[in-house]
C-alpha cells in the first residue's frame, strides 16, 4: 500500500512540477512584455530549473539577455534551446541577432541559413542575412538574399534599395539604378538622392 501511494504521490508531483514550470515561462513571458528583462530571466532560470529540457524556457531567456547586451550569455541559451529542439527556427534566427551584436557575421550567416530551412517563407531572415554578407562584401550573395525577399513581400522598399546598391557595386548599374527607382516608388524618399548621385 505505501508504494502505491508513493506512485500516485510521485505522479501529481510531476503533474504539479510540470504546472509550475509553465507558470514561471508565462511569468517570465509578461515581465519581458513589462521590459523587467531581469525578472524574466529570474523566471525562465527557475522554468529551467523545474523542467530543464524546456528549449522554449531557454530561448526566452535568451532574448531577455539580448534586450540586456548580455549577448554571450544569450547565444548560449539559445544554443542550449537549439541542442533540445534542432528544429527551432526561432531560435536560430535569435542567435543570430545576438551575433550580429557581437559583429560575427559568419556565424549570423550559418544560423540565418538554418532557419531558413527550417522556415524559408520568412522575409526578414533574408533581409537580416542579406545586411551580413554586405558586410562581408558578398554581394552576389547579397543580391540573392534581397531578391528573394523581393519575392516574398514585394511591397517593402529596404530590400530594393539595398539590392540596388549591392549591383551598383559590382558595376550593374542600370540595374541598380531600377532597384532605387522601384525603392523611390514604395516610399523610401534616401533612393531618389541614390538615383541623383549614382544614376546620371
Amino acid at each position: 500500500m505505501k508504494k502505491l501511494l508513493f506512485i500516485s504521490y510521485y505522479f501529481f508531483s510531476q503533474l504539479g512540477f510540470a504546472q509550475t514550470a509553465e507558470e514561471y515561462l508565462d511569468w517570465g513571458i509578461e515581465n519581458h512584455m513589462l521590459q523587467d528583462y531581469k525578472g524574466a530571466i529570474a523566471d525562465f532560470n527557475v522554468a529551467i530549473e523545474l523542467n530543464p529540457k524546456d528549449g522554449k524556457a531557454y530561448s526566452n531567456g535568451g532574448t531577455a539577455k539580448s534586450e540586456l547586451e548580455d549577448y554571450r550569455g544569450a547565444i548560449a541559451d539559445f544554443s542550449i534551446a537549439i541542442e533540445l529542439n534542432p528544429k527551432y527556427a526561432i531560435a536560430f534566427y535569435n542567435r543570430g541577432l545576438a551575433k550580429v551584436s557581437m559583429q560575427n557575421n559568419t556565424g549570423v550567416i550559418e544560423d540565418y541559413s538554418y532557419a531558413i530551412e527550417l522556415n524559408p517563407k520568412d522575409e526578414s531572415v533574408y533581409l537580416n542575412r542579406g545586411i551580413a554578407n554586405n558586410n562581408l562584401q558578398d554581394y552576389f550573395s547579397v543580391i540573392a538574399d534581397y531578391t528573394q525577399a523581393i519575392e516574398l513581400n514585394a511591397k517593402d522598399e529596404q530590400p530594393f534599395f539595398n539590392r540596388g546598391l549591392a549591383r551598383v557595386f559590382l558595376g550593374q548599374k542600370d540595374s541598380g539604378c531600377l532597384d532605387f527607382s522601384k525603392a523611390g516608388e514604395l516610399g523610401y524618399e534616401k533612393a531618389y538622392d541614390m538615383i541623383v548621385k549614382l544614376c546620371k
